[in-house]
């Protein structure tokens, strides 16, 4: 059975839960790429007044936001080779993709940073406005395909609810082996020590990653 975003709103945890997981992936791609240009997974908890962003983009073109607000969450990927890109259709959203977003999320609709030339760059869309007991996406007919709008690859690490997402991904993309012990410790948000991390990347320390671990937002203490 092919993977959605139908299914992606199935498997998507609690709010909560997401944004944890979302700082896990984005402090272990810090620790193991010190330059933020190779980085896949990145996490900005000052994006904008009373929001952050969470997001991915793997340097050919495919990418995906997930912006955390007082309204709730909006999530929006883009696979560029996917027949629902807005490149291979006049310049215009798949049908019903954005049509049944809540208005609290217009502002993100309207994101110069998630879009090309004003056009939305996505071929998935979700949401979850703050009180909804699930994910939502729009009432949309998907192309035929194993992965018509990208959802498999873009959320596949992210949908994973243990470390071993990242692990499969780090350890293809960053070409090493990664101490199991330690890739847990921070994918719990863990406090980090230079122990920590150099068994991770031997060539970072803590001090190394005080201005991502700022950005990010990522504990300092116990919680």
């Amino acid at each position: 059975m092919a993977v959605t975003a139908h299914s992606v709103a199935r498997a998507l945890p609690e709010t909560a839960t997401l944004r944890d997981r979302c700082r896990a992936l984005a402090m272990l791609d810090a620790i193991m790429s010190p330059d933020w240009e190779p980085r896949y997974y990145s996490y900005d908890s000052r994006w904008a007044p009373g929001e952050e962003m969470a997001s991915m983009r793997n340097g050919s073109g495919d990418t995906y936001s997930i912006v955390f607000s007082p309204a709730g969450v909006f999530i929006r990927g883009f696979d560029h080779e996917s027949v629902m890109s807005p490149a291979r259709n006049d310049d215009e959203l798949w049908p019903g993709l954005v049509d049944t977003v809540p208005g609290v999320f217009s502002a993100q609709l309207a994101e110069p940073a998630f879009s090309y030339e004003g056009v939305l760059e996505a071929t998935v869309c979700l949401w979850r406005q703050v009180g909804d007991g699930r994910w939502r996406t729009g009432d949309i007919d998907l192309p035929g395909g194993a992965d018509p709008d990208g959802a498999d690859r873009l959320f596949e690490v992210l949908l994973d609810p243990t470390p071993e997402g990242y692990r499969r991904f780090a350890e293809d993309y960053y070409e090493v082996s990664l101490d199991a012990d330690a890739l847990g410790a921070v994918f719990a948000l863990r406090p980090l020590t230079d122990d920590l991390v150099r068994r991770l990347n031997p060539d970072v320390t803590v001090a190394d990653l005080a201005e991502d671990v700022a950005e990010i937002g990522y504990p300092a203490q116990h919680r």
